[in-house]
């Protein structure tokens, strides 16, 4: 027989994480902007990998005030790797809005953090609960994929109904204080026990009294989710246009996929390597020779990139390009390289 969820299994949940919380850079202190870059940085990212950037952000930009400043070069490189770059867009406009609006001072309630540009429910729960004391819950996978576990609901957690129920259910679990500590119990057990792949640790889980799905022998089949939508795929041919020392990269649309970053030119269409050799005549860059072909695959959350990269050596500059100098290093114009992804010289 399980037990219902109640303010004491509450409070197992806030003694567990003080006692097993992992040490991160971002939980040394309450401070909303330091959860906030934390939080944005770890939507679609491992938090291995988060580590090191939320340092280096931080040491580059250690304010609101900083980051409101930044310009949006700064703010790329700064993010480059981290991907989806809208994120570091909108927390340049929300980090205005709060010099602008707020003084300089991060909003207290959750309806004016959720106002802020880029901020959902969930970022807004988790800063509001962490940083504030607020009884608002902070539904994201991890805490899904626990709670249909512990109640054994079999509804499609991808659906923003689910989601919302969810989070009305944990707003009367909250304790009088220490919220945040709840919060990211449920976070951290998703993330360490109740774990996303593979099986769940439930030897170690200091609620498996209360688990249904565990009494039931039915963790295997939850949570429910439904597949992903089909990515559609685009094929492309890259161009890799070497002139002394530089090479060829243009400037994105300012919107859509991977929005105002730099690439090597390319063409959403299949060429054979004489139709390639058009196109670079085309442009004007007056190719030498075809230096090397090579294949390569990038998958994003939506879209399929399959490419084919043509590599020339040319004897002009094409003035509708900018031309980077490969051997600079660091953050010069040689980064602009390193934000596309495509890396034909391993081929």
């Amino acid at each position: 027989m399980t037990k219902e969820l109640d303010l004491t299994f509450t409070k197992v949940m806030t003694d567990w994480y003080a006692e097993n919380k992992r040490d991160l850079p971002w939980r040394i202190d309450k401070n909303p902007y330091h959860v906030w870059v934390s939080e944005i940085m770890l939507q679609q990212t491992r938090v291995e990998a988060v580590r090191d950037y939320y340092i280096r952000f931080m040491n580059e930009l250690p304010a609101v005030k900083d980051l409101a400043q930044a310009d949006e070069q700064t703010l790329l490189k700064l993010w480059q790797g981290l991907g989806y770059y809208n994120r570091i867009r909108n927390m340049h406009k929300a980090a205005t809005v709060i010099e602008q609006d707020f003084g300089g001072v991060f909003p207290k309630t959750y309806e004016d953090i959720k106002a802020l540009p880029g901020i959902g429910d969930y970022t807004a729960g988790a800063i509001a609960s962490i940083c504030f004391d607020r009884k608002v819950a902070a539904v994201d996978g991890n805490v899904l994929r626990v709670m249909s576990r512990l109640c054994e609901d079999y509804e499609d957690i991808k659906n923003a109904a689910m989601k919302k129920r969810m989070a009305a259910y944990l707003q009367a679990l909250y304790p009088k204080e220490n919220c945040g500590d709840f919060t990211q119990g449920l976070i951290e057990l998703g993330a360490l026990i109740c774990v996303p792949n593979g099986q769940p640790k439930c030897h170690a889980c200091p609620v498996s009294g209360y688990c249904k799905a565990r009494a039931n022998g039915t963790i295997s089949q939850l949570p429910v989710k439904s597949s992903k939508k089909e990515r559609k795929k685009i094929k492309k041919i890259v161009f890799i246009l070497q002139c002394g020392d530089k090479i060829a990269v243009r400037k994105r649309d300012k919107k859509g996929l991977l929005a105002g970053l730099y690439e090597f030119p390319n063409v959403d269409q299949e060429l054979t390597a004489e139709q390639a050799v058009k196109q670079v005549e085309d442009w004007g860059c007056r190719p030498r020779d075809l230096q090397r072909k090579a294949e390569y695959k990038h998958i994003f959350t939506h879209v399929e990139w399959e490419m084919t990269g043509y590599y020339f050596s040319c004897d002009s500059e094409n003035e509708d390009f900018q031309w980077a100098n490969q051997k600079r290093n660091g953050r010069g114009d040689s980064s602009a390289l390193r934000i596309w992804i495509f890396h034909l010289t391993c081929a």
